[in-house]
């Protein structure tokens, strides 16, 4: 775990994002979307053009960005081809990231999840890991606000919800976007690499992008928010 200017005060509530963070979706849609656009003869485009083009804003954006790189219109059931290979594979192969249930349960307090990922997927994935019930009622989408990450919209209507104060709110985030939007939204904000191919450069990246501390394991996180408690 690195920190850097660590922050005090004692978080009213903690903020997770989902993919990438409690469970790991991030990799299965970066080997079926690189798939397709290598199918497409986007060929030129590795697994880091998709996470740092991609990963922590919707997957409407997304889109967009694979659209611009590819040159020209994409196919008209572009999104739904990745959207169907990856639910093919969900089922099976999606898990909770080692440590979060008992990390979370330990934490205790309030806490939410705020994704860019739209409400209905989002709840399916929380319910296929037996994540769901940490969390329900308080799941949060980017789909219910006017604007997705690295905008802090979906984290204000989180704490709002929540009638929580955005400096009382601790997040934790694996994206740059999703930094960036916690840092908009006046929140602190704690970056993860538990998932990332590369550990070293997305901690690098994340800590640049303004987190304050990077830890890459779930058993690091008790400790450093009882840190912020003492």
């Amino acid at each position: 775990m690195s920190t850097a200017g660590r922050p005090a005060g004692m978080p009213d509530l903690v903020i997770y994002d989902c993919d990438g963070t409690l469970i790991d979706t991030e990799t299965l849609y970066g080997e079926v979307s690189l798939a397709a656009c290598h199918a497409l003869g986007l060929t030129s485009w590795t697994l880091d053009h998709y996470v740092d083009s991609i990963v922590g804003i919707p997957w409407s954006e997304g889109i967009k960005i694979i659209e611009a790189a590819h040159g020209r219109p994409l196919p008209g059931d572009f999104e739904q081809t990745i959207e169907d290979a990856v639910a093919l594979r969900l089922e099976s192969e999606l898990r909770a990231l080692p440590g979060v249930r008992e990390a979370v349960t330990a934490i205790g307090g309030r806490r939410c999840v705020a994704s860019s990922t739209s409400l209905a997927p989002l709840r399916r994935n929380l319910a296929i890991t037996g994540l769901i019930e940490l969390f329900d009622p308080h799941i949060f989408s980017a789909s219910q606000v006017a604007r997705g990450k690295p905008h802090p919209d979906v984290f204000l209507h989180a704490a709002a919800s929540m009638a929580a104060a955005p400096e009382a709110c601790l997040v934790i985030e694996d994206s740059v976007p999703g930094v960036r939007a916690a840092l908009a939204a006046g929140m602190r904000v704690v970056g993860f690499t538990g998932v990332a191919h590369d550990k070293a450069r997305s901690a690098r990246r994340l800590a640049e992008a303004g987190a304050f501390a990077v830890i890459d394991d779930f058993a690091q996180w008790p400790r450093l928010v009882a840190g912020l408690r003492a």
